[in-house]
């Protein structure tokens, strides 16, 4: 029998050890601070811990009821163990959902007030806003977010934050929808973000002040591949409604922000550019007769020369190309690990370029350059759908 519950929050977690109490003890007084323990579960999914992950949750004392889920045919990763909450939600018809990292350091009780209060307020899907450092989240201001704003028009600052609340109608949709091998890993956020925004679900941002957490500087993890490889998919599975006015092509719209007034300092983060730049070398080499393949040779002819002559600088206005015609052709080769992995070159770069430009500027002045990028990626939508209209003959 299913048993209709206010509240489930859920905590996907990965050798936690040092966390998760943490974390699992703020939800709680969340809860019994603004709801009822009663009618709330917490959540720990977690993808396969070695360490004591489990032990630690299951000891942290709680009013609200505790539940240790993990999946049972060995397939690990972010997305997997949300969709055990997603499905644990529809199971006991919950009407708020609420998902937090298990490396917060920064979540108070007062998260979970402000988290859930946009979903009470009638809206299906709220991302969070944060204060970050300005090399904080790479692949959030240079791909994920100018990406959104780009082809949909929407300015949803942190589409990838991990820290979401939702109703139970977007996660019945969620689970209709089609999973990609990477929607099963990292690139879970993206797949949530990007399937509220084309479902036409309502969509609002909750402010969380700054986010301490173990930041994730630019490196070469598998995360790329998978939030790339999600994004690039649901974009190209979903082209006829974005290229058809679907969204708005005059303006860009914001969404609803609650949460916390006001902002504070965001943490403090080592970034090597030097590293970074190694990196891009690195992938460069290995990728370069498919970066060739894919940008137009005047394109291709500057960042040739630029990797040449050891000078890499990519402008705001060549990311927009590069990114573009990167998207254009994983749409049209079956060589998709490949092209991503030559992107990768080009992100690398792209984040060298950043760093190098904004190294004296305030967090302000850089946090306002990641969004004039993205306003250049709106700008430049038809350069996109002219493109796949040539290549592609989709009928526009």
């Amino acid at each position: 029998m299913n048993i209709d519950l206010d509240l489930v929050v859920g905590i996907p977690s990965y050798n936690e050890e040092k966390t998760i109490s943490f974390v699992t003890r703020q939800v709680d007084k969340g809860i019994s601070k603004y709801f009822s323990p009663e009618k709330s579960l917490i959540i720990d999914a977690d993808g396969g811990s070695t360490d004591n992950t489990k032990k630690v949750f299951m000891n942290t004392k709680t009013k609200t009821k505790k539940l240790f889920l993990q999946p049972s045919d060995n397939i690990t990763g972010k997305g997997c163990v949300l969709k055990l909450i997603f499905n644990e939600i529809k199971k006991n018809n919950a009407s708020i959902g609420i998902t937090v990292d298990a490396d917060l350091h920064s979540i108070t009780p007062e998260w979970i007030k402000h988290m859930a209060l946009p979903i009470k307020k009638g809206y299906d899907f709220s991302t969070p806003l944060y204060s970050r450092h300005k090399y904080d989240g790479t692949i959030t201001n240079n791909i994920c977010y100018p990406a959104v704003v780009g082809l949909f028009g929407k300015n949803i600052r942190q589409p990838i934050g991990g820290d979401f609340s939702f109703s139970n109608k977007i996660v019945n949709y969620w689970l209709e929808q089609k999973w990609y091998p990477s929607t099963y890993k990292f690139g879970i956020d993206i797949f949530m973000t990007l399937n509220a925004v084309l479902g036409h679900f309502k969509v609002s941002e909750t402010n969380l002040l700054a986010k301490k957490h173990k930041p994730s500087a630019p490196n070469l993890c598998p995360m790329f591949l998978q939030v790339v490889g999600t994004l690039f998919n649901v974009i190209l599975d979903n082209n006829e409604k974005w290229l058809n006015g679907d969204f708005r092509d005059d303006m860009i719209t914001s969404v609803p922000v609650f949460g916390f007034k006001g902002c504070e300092e965001p943490q403090e983060l080592d970034v090597n550019p030097d590293k970074v730049k190694y990196n891009s070398y690195k992938d460069y080499i290995s990728y370069k007769d498919i970066v060739e393949k894919v940008l137009d040779e005047k394109v291709f002819s500057i960042i040739d020369n630029m990797y040449n002559n050891n000078d890499i600088f990519i402008t705001d206005e060549l990311w927009v190309r590069i990114f573009y015609d990167f998207l254009i052709s994983y749409y049209k080769t079956g060589r998709k690990d490949d092209i991503i992995n030559a992107f990768r070159s080009m992100y690398f770069a792209r984040v060298y370029s950043f760093i190098e430009e904004t190294l004296n500027l305030s967090q302000k002045e850089a946090e306002q350059k990641i969004r004039d990028q993205a306003v250049l990626f709106f700008k430049n939508k038809n350069y996109i759908r002219k493109q796949l209209m040539l290549k592609t003959k989709i009928k526009i």
